[in-house]
């Protein structure tokens, strides 16, 4: 007589969905933190907005003790977390995941960060919201007004616009900025302008 052979149905365990949908969040989360720094390579970590200083606590002799550290311990990991989201919402914004991407970084709360800002900006343009990334890239410039990548961005945004004029004047701000010709954001906006780069 020949044995027959388990069932693997019958004797694997059963599946918890709640387990499962865990271990699946927790994949994707590792996922887009590990990804994250990798596609953002070359870009320098997001600068949140800086809080106003602190009043001095009143003096009192019943201050508890380790409090001080605490808060700094909650500052310092809420400024992580603002860079872990930053890094994954510009990967997604990287993979032409748009519309995911914006909703990513305005769900940071930090929409004046110019980093934030100009990646709205990018996103909205490259869902063709040509008016909505008019204004992000604005609010970028109006918390940086030198920052970089945006002016780079913006002048692409000129450049899809047909106003060739004016993302030539990007550009020379650009150079004004970093001091010459050699950073690469001068180098894809005049790309862009001479008809050699779309992005």
């Amino acid at each position: 007589m020949v044995a027959e052979a388990p069932n693997l149905r019958e004797t694997a365990m059963p599946a918890n969905p709640h387990r499962v949908a865990i271990s699946t969040l927790a994949f994707l989360f590792g996922l887009a933190v590990s990804a994250g720094p990798l596609l953002a390579a070359g870009d320098p970590d997001p600068r949140g907005p800086q809080p106003p200083p602190a009043p001095p606590p009143a003096s009192t002799d019943k201050q508890e003790p380790g409090k001080s550290s605490q808060k700094k311990k909650q500052e310092k990991k809420s400024e992580q977390e603002f860079i872990d989201g930053y890094h994954a919402a510009r990967a997604l914004a990287l993979a032409g995941k748009y519309e995911a991407a914006i909703a990513a970084f305005r769900s940071l709360g930090h929409d004046e960060s110019a980093e934030v800002a100009n990646y709205v900006g990018y996103a909205n343009r490259k869902l063709g919201n040509y008016e909505a990334a008019r204004i992000w890239y604005e609010k970028a410039l109006a918390a940086d007004p030198n920052h970089v990548r945006t002016w780079q961005y913006y002048g692409m945004w000129h450049v899809e616009q047909g106003n060739l004029l004016k993302a030539g004047d990007f550009l020379e701000k650009i150079r004004s900025i970093c001091g010459g010709t050699t950073c690469q954001e001068y180098a894809d906006l005049k790309a862009a302008i001479e008809g050699n780069i779309s992005y």
